[in-house]
């Protein structure tokens, strides 16, 4: 799986710059793709638009820009602009009655995975693309799958590294992403505005 995703990173170079993936389990059937989205906005529901050319268009925004993807049983969120890391307040709120993965990065670092449930963040590795670096916070055995990948590949590995965030995520959730789900033209997207409200 980790191959998988280095192609798509090969194929999708400027993925590799500025990214935030969050994929949300809802435990309740109840809880809908626009429900979650309600919760991503910070409690109102965001602004959808369709973007030409999205992954060209969405660097003139100042906002959060979202793909979204709905799986078996989860949804994925790819914010593709900046990186903007979805905010803990938020992932709190996703987590209710849900379970939530999210990975991050952006052109300064920030290189982290998480996991969330019952309204808490339950483990968190931060700058795990340098060894050295990486801060574990939580419970260690939630992400001891994802550590064992990254030990698996050589320290300089920074694709894999990347790629293993993703198929890590995959593993846990069924959920992943092609390639070809990035090269769209006129494609719905979603504009998050009210991160800063919770």
């Amino acid at each position: 799986m980790i191959d998988h995703y280095r192609n798509l990173f090969h194929r999708q170079q400027w993925f590799e710059d500025a990214l935030c993936w969050t994929v949300v389990q809802p435990l309740d059937e109840q809880i809908t793709v626009d429900d979650l989205l309600w919760r991503l906005n910070g409690g109102r529901d965001p602004e959808e638009r369709t973007m030409a050319y999205p992954t060209e268009e969405s660097v003139t925004e100042d906002l959060p820009v979202l793909f979204v993807y709905e799986g078996e049983g989860a949804y994925g969120f790819l914010e593709f602009s900046y990186g903007f890391a979805t905010p803990d307040h938020i992932l709190t709120e996703l987590s209710k009655e849900s379970r939530v993965w999210m990975t991050t990065w952006h052109f300064k670092g920030g290189y982290t995975i998480l996991y969330a449930a019952d309204g808490k963040i339950r483990a968190r590795l931060r700058d795990f693309l340098f060894r050295e670096h990486a801060k574990q916070e939580g419970d260690p055995s939630v992400l001891a799958g994802f550590r064992a990948m990254l030990d698996s590949l050589d320290p300089e590995d920074y694709r894999g590294k990347r790629s293993a965030a993703f198929a890590f995520i995959e593993a846990s959730t069924g959920m992943g992403i092609e390639s070809e789900w990035l090269d769209v033209e006129d494609a719905p997207v979603v504009v998050l505005d009210n991160w800063s409200a919770m």
